[in-house]
């Protein structure tokens, strides 16, 4: 996401560029081909509502900037709600297909393996950084790079879904259209079945770490057996919430908890499991989600599974251009800067792109301020965060300053969110009109 997004800002300014990817000749655990933007957690770029929600104020500020990531998402676009969900293979293709296509980009597929001299680069490798290249960032920084471990939902055949038991409904009937209203699938369960649910899940067999593996998860990306330990409700509190839901199948019985679906490609013939990030081996992810009503006969097209995400320290190395402070020629850019999900990666990929366009050229650009999202999340990684403590990030309203004159609360808060999307959006446009990369 974040090295697409980089090329595509950079060659649209006038500025050759070249990609580098390892895959398909070098794979990782998690993605399942070569096509540069693939997404593989999952399907969603979230909420897309840009006046109450930090990551739809970010989606808009990089349509302001012509995001070939927003561009290609909004066109295979999928029914979700108020979300931005998207056919996950045509949205990797087309993106794939663009970069190709423009006469300024060139793609190179091998792997890197050492941090270059001489030239501009933009390392955006992700979270699943080659382990080469890995052992030479950490060797120019003088440290182990930071690390959390990160977990994939399991993905299901609709026609295998019992659809006597489960129903389609988005919660609190959200969207503008039906196919909106109607574009998640609901499994309701009833206490017993909860219950036993969450005593299975307990006992179910994992996937442990390695010995010396310390790494903790990120706390947005939690496995459900994670979850599940912490406490017998937390789950039903969380991604298996019954409210805003009412079973079609039985409207005068109440859920005790429900289990969400939603679409994973145009033709609705995949639907992931929403929340189900799981580290339960194959065998007893299938004994395990069959419990949930509807699912009993359910076919996998994909299983979770749990995979080691890299991050750099980015307060530590990185100086407000996003360059590393002991190589100034290279950039970072995405996950590995310790942003977390799609959007915010590519959203520091664009900025990354600009920022060496402008440093090229000969036209240095201030970052943006933080009363913008991409302004919050570039100021948090590159000295707003502690260092000591730093952890992978999604944008989010409290990385903003506060607005002057509105207090806190939650009554207010639909009028403080808004007060920070409207100065947001004056502020990103005012900066986009004296950035060098053409809006």
């Amino acid at each position: 996401m974040a090295g697409s997004e980089a090329a595509w800002q950079a060659a649209n300014a006038g500025v050759p560029v070249t990609i580098h990817e390892m895959r398909p000749k070098i794979g990782t655990f998690a993605h399942q081909t070569g096509l540069l933007g693939e997404m593989v957690c999952s399907n969603s770029f979230r909420s897309d509502d840009s006046e109450q929600n930090a990551v739809g104020l970010l989606h808009w500020e990089m349509r302001a900037a012509n995001g070939l990531i927003m561009a290609t998402a909004d066109k295979h676009r999928l029914p979700a709600g108020g979300a931005l969900a998207v056919d996950r293979d045509p949205f990797a293709q087309s993106v794939t297909d663009a970069l190709h296509a423009h006469p300024l980009i060139h793609v190179e597929y091998g792997e890197i393996t050492e941090l270059p001299k001489d030239g501009h680069w933009i390392v955006a490798t992700g979270p699943l950084t080659s382990g080469s290249l890995a052992e030479a960032i950490a060797a120019q920084t003088g440290a182990e790079a930071l690390a959390f471990f990160d977990a994939i939902a399991p993905i299901i055949y609709f026609d295998s879904i019992n659809m006597d038991k489960a129903w389609m409904q988005s919660r609190y009937d959200k969207g503008e259209t039906e196919e909106e209203r109607t574009a998640y699938l609901n499994c309701p369960m009833t206490k017993d079945e909860y219950e036993a649910f969450i005593d299975a899940l307990l006992v179910a067999d994992k996937t442990e770490f390695r010995e010396g593996e310390t790494a903790g998860y990120f706390d947005g990306c939690l496995p459900i057996e994670v979850m599940a330990e912490r406490g017998r409700e937390t789950l039903r509190f969380g991604p298996m919430k019954p409210v805003g839901l009412t079973n079609a199948n039985d409207p005068a019985v109440k859920p005790y908890a429900v289990v969400q679906l939603r679409r994973d490609n145009k033709l609705g013939t995949l639907y992931n499991i929403v929340g189900f990030q799981t580290k339960m081996k194959y065998g007893a992810q299938t004994t395990v989600l069959k419990m949930i009503p509807g699912l009993e006969d359910a076919s996998f097209a994909r299983l979770g599974g749990i995979h080691r995400n890299s991050f750099i320290n980015s307060p530590t190395l990185l100086d407000d251009q996003m360059r590393l402070r002991t190589q100034p020629n290279i950039r970072f850019a995405g996950q590995i800067t310790g942003v977390e999900g799609y959007v915010e990666s590519a959203a520091m990929g664009m900025l990354a792109g600009r920022m060496a366009v402008a440093e090229i050229t000969g036209t240095p650009v201030q970052a943006p301020p933080n009363t913008t999202a991409m302004g919050a999340l570039i100021t948090h990684i590159t000295g707003g965060a502690d260092a000591k403590t730093f952890q992978p990030m999604n944008v989010n309203f409290g990385l903003f300053p506060p607005v002057d004159g509105l207090k806190a609360g939650r009554r207010g808060r639909k009028d403080r969110y808004k007060a920070y999307t409207d100065r947001a959006k004056a502020d990103w446009q005012a900066w986009l009109d004296r950035s060098v990369v053409p809006a």
